[in-house]
């Protein structure tokens, strides 16, 4: 058994000298072990070292500065990824898996899939089902995790070591974009939390990651791991903490979502993040926000302990309010391209009359998300005043007035050509609410311009009631200033 006590001390040493090479260490531990066995000790010891290792073998420390904005905006799953995923459809069904049988199963699993999704059925994964699902969903949750970190990065909260914990890991898709996200100078020690049969395609996702992007697969629910339905609990002063918390698409499917993502939050480092992302049709994202409003202090909720607060999108920019209308809030990003196995799929569709191409191409991106902390930090550091703003909480009173409004900007233009429709909340609303732009102006552009999650200052618009929709319209025209306050 190889000294670990040696090598890191020589690596402590050596890292402020030069790069350190396995070889130069094995002479100088007692025994002199093989140069690959101090090789995979020091990757064993990377992320607590803060060492990352170059492709020539040295190892080197991991810069101090957080992670870089990477401007993600991927275009397409990359082709190493997609390969892999038609290596595991080979594997099961031959070359021509998209066609007979093995395609009619896959294409009868995704219309199950996507069923159960809409109605909120409990989904099971066996081996077709993992397969269909990697087909169907993979490249766009690919992408998602990547804009929802960009609110991090943006504000220098994510560092270039990380210890990541993945809850129901799926076939891989946030695990892919997140190892893409992060520059090459990072180190991570992942890990994933998978019970099902998805494993077997996340064993072979992740074979593709590098060298720096260690991962570990524990095939167990995310109430045992957490230590939240046994006799083992989580001990969060002695267990190590884990910098960023991950549920992609997975909350909707959990028996008990507050209390898991409660036990995530006392295993995350101080300041780190919980980071969660759901599908952008209603039930889902709806869901999410019920999540993220039972863990946030000042709900009565029945976990009120963590005391975590919102860093994004939803802020509460009323500090003594609390929302309670339904919280539909997505956002949308470019499509991806096609991917080949998705088009296959799609084009060996046995199709009746009324049946249209692209039952089986999924390449939106459109997400709601929510990222909590627990240290304070918010990614808008901002406060509505009294003084100069009506709370929408009160907007029943303020019909046919114009009135001033701090609002976030809750998705994009959602008219279908008429006049841009915006939904907006400021925290304390109970019901819906939308900036409704009839006019536009060089006062108001601001509105059209800000992106998704931006804080605007609304002055001097019209407060409506629109009794079709249930909902309050704030328009703004020509008479109304739009000022972005934070993007």
């Amino acid at each position: 058994m190889i000294d670990r006590t040696a090598v890191r001390n020589n690596a402590n040493y050596l890292r402020n000298v030069r790069p350190i090479d396995p070889e130069e260490i094995a002479e100088y531990i007692e025994g002199t072990p093989h140069p690959a066995v101090v090789r995979e000790t020091l990757r064993e010891e990377a992320f607590d070292l803060r060492l990352r290792e170059r492709e020539d073998g040295a190892f080197v420390p991991v810069e101090e500065t957080p992670v870089d904005p990477p401007r993600w905006e991927p275009e397409s799953l990359p082709e190493a990824y997609a390969f892999a995923v038609e290596d595991l459809l080979v594997r099961e069904y031959g070359a021509n898996w998209h066609r007979g049988e093995s395609g009619d199963a896959l294409r009868e699993r995704v219309r199950r899939l996507k069923t159960d999704y809409l109605y909120e059925n409990e989904v099971e994964y066996d081996r077709v089902a993992a397969l269909g699902y990697a087909i169907y969903h993979l490249p766009a949750y690919y992408a998602t995790v990547g804009y929802v970190l960009d609110d991090l990065t943006e504000n220098g909260l994510l560092d270039r070591t990380l210890r990541v914990l993945d809850v129901g890991a799926g076939v891989g898709g946030p695990a892919l974009g997140l190892h893409d996200y992060l520059s090459e100078d990072a180190v991570v020690d992942y890990h994933a939390v998978e019970p099902s049969a998805a494993t077997d395609v996340l064993d072979r996702m992740l074979e593709e990651t590098g060298r720096n992007f260690r991962t570990t697969v524990h095939e167990t629910t995310a109430e045992a791991f957490l230590g939240i339905d046994g006799d083992e609990k989580r001990d969060p002063a002695t267990d190590d903490p884990f910098d960023l918390v991950c549920f992609g698409n997975v909350l909707s499917e959990l028996a008990d979502p507050v209390a898991v993502a409660d036990a995530a939050l006392d295993a995350l480092a101080p300041d780190g993040s919980l980071v969660a992302f759901a599908p952008a049709d209603r039930n889902t994202a709806v869901g999410l926000r019920r999540v993220e409003r039972a863990l946030v202090a000042g709900d009565d909720g029945d976990f009120p302990g963590n005391d975590a607060e919102i860093y994004s999108p939803a802020l509460r920019l009323w500090p003594d309010a609390v929302p309670s209308d339904p919280g539909w809030s997505f956002d949308v990003e470019p499509d991806l391209e096609v991917p080949p196995f998705q088009r296959r799929l799609d084009e060996a569709t046995t199709r009746g009359e009324t049946d249209e191409p692209g039952e089986f191409v999924n390449v939106d991106v459109q997400f709601a998300y929510s990222i909590l902390r627990k240290d304070g930090k918010r990614g808008v550091d901002v406060e509505a005043s009294a003084e100069r703003c009506a709370r929408m909480a009160e907007s029943e009173r303020h019909v046919t007035d114009r009135v001033n409004v701090l609002a976030v900007k809750l998705s994009h233009d959602l008219s279908e050509g008429d006049n841009a429709l915006y939904r907006v909340g400021d925290g304390s609303q109970a019901t819906d609410h939308y900036l409704v732009c009839t006019r536009e102006t060089a006062l108001n552009r601001d509105l059209g311009e800000a992106g998704y999650g931006a804080v605007v200052f609304v002055e001097n618009g019209l407060v409506l009631w629109n009794e079709d929709e249930g909902a309050y319209n704030v328009v703004v025209d020509d008479e109304t200033v739009v000022d972005l306050v934070a993007p």
